[in-house]
């Protein structure tokens, strides 16, 4: 994999949403790399029209509802020497390819002593809080959390999708990019230079502060950054980070901060039962005790499938109000 190299501020930028980062990203990847190739469901529906006109078939593999088998494909084209980009779409198809990712992609490596590398690079994005069921707006990356061999990463930014996005095509093992549908409207300045990357494995720290430390995974960034501007209103001072990589987890920045504030809040949008917060909790404990002033609050959805009403879907995941509280909850 090149070297990865982070300095937005020093390179020619221009403004895009996160979407748009999206596709600009694989744009540059396909056209850097002739090895890389993009397939899946409904590519041109889901953002991806700009590439469909502009690459042809032996590029753009348009697959049939069945992800399973195209899951598989995107694999064993890796392993013929290919740089596969895997759109499975909604996040909750994840379960139905989720054989092939984890009985083959992430396991190829050290079953063949590293005789193989599987660079195959997974996306989806996480639907949610749009009335579209149970069975559409599920946010299962801890599930794959549980699984050696993969990186998994969820970008909240229009830069950092982009850094990360490009940094997974060109490693050599499988990465999984789970992308929040509340992000893609969001707009931000993004490096235009096609070797802009993003290292895996390194969190960001979006707001620096002393009070307290909020940990924001995916969408959850966005009522934590409202957050932090309204405590700041009233002189609280948070300090927010985001992992962006949730594997390999950059546990030196986040304990750097914990060392720091000693009040921890962590909030993302999966079921509470196991999510990255309840592992990323049992780290803090484990590594940094003694640092602590106040019981880490952790806040997530219920242990609930995710109802079709609009109604009860609404309170469903952490708010800003939510997030507020439990930093003066800590105070």
């Amino acid at each position: 994999m090149s070297a990865a190299v982070e300095n937005p501020n020093a390179r020619p930028q221009a403004r895009m949403s996160y979407l748009e980062a999206l596709v600009q990203a694989q744009i540059e990847e396909l056209e850097r790399d002739e090895r890389v190739i993009l397939m899946g469901e409904d590519i041109a529906v889901y953002g991806g029209g700009k590439l469909v006109e502009r690459f042809d078939a032996s590029r753009i593999w348009s697959m049939p509802i069945s992800e399973t088998s195209f899951t598989g494909v995107g694999i064993g084209a890796a392993l013929t020497g290919l740089r596969p980009i895997v759109d499975l779409s909604i996040a909750s198809f994840m379960y139905l390819a989720s054989d092939q990712i984890i009985n083959q992609a992430a396991k190829l490596r050290f079953m063949t002593g590293g005789q193989v590398e599987v660079p195959v690079v997974f996306r989806c994005c996480m639907y949610y809080g749009s009335s579209i069921a149970a069975q559409h707006s599920d946010r299962p990356y801890p599930l794959f959390m549980n699984v050696p061999g993969l990186k998994i990463i969820t970008p909240t930014s229009p830069a950092d999708i982009k850094g990360l996005l490009k940094s997974a095509v060109r490693d050599d093992d499988p990465v999984l990019i789970f992308e929040d549908t509340k992000l893609w409207p969001l707009k931000g300045d993004v490096p235009t230079d096609p070797d802009y990357l993003v290292p895996i494995g390194k969190a960001d720290i979006k707001r620096p502060g002393n009070d307290a430390t909020i940990l924001a995974i995916a969408g959850a960034m966005r009522p934590a950054l409202e957050a932090g501007t309204r405590l700041a209103e009233e002189g609280i001072s948070v300090e927010i980070i985001d992992p962006r990589t949730l594997k390999p987890l950059d546990t030196h920045t986040l304990l750097e901060s914990v060392a720091k504030t000693g009040r921890v809040v962590l909030v993302e949008n999966a079921h509470r039962m196991a999510n990255a917060s309840a592992e990323i909790a049992a780290l803090i404990v484990e590594e940094a005790f003694d640092c602590l002033k106040k019981p880490i609050v952790r806040l997530s959805a219920p242990d609930l499938h995710v109802p079709f009403s609009p109604a009860l879907e609404e309170r469903f995941y952490p708010t800003t109000d939510d997030i507020v509280a439990a930093v003066k909850q800590l105070l």
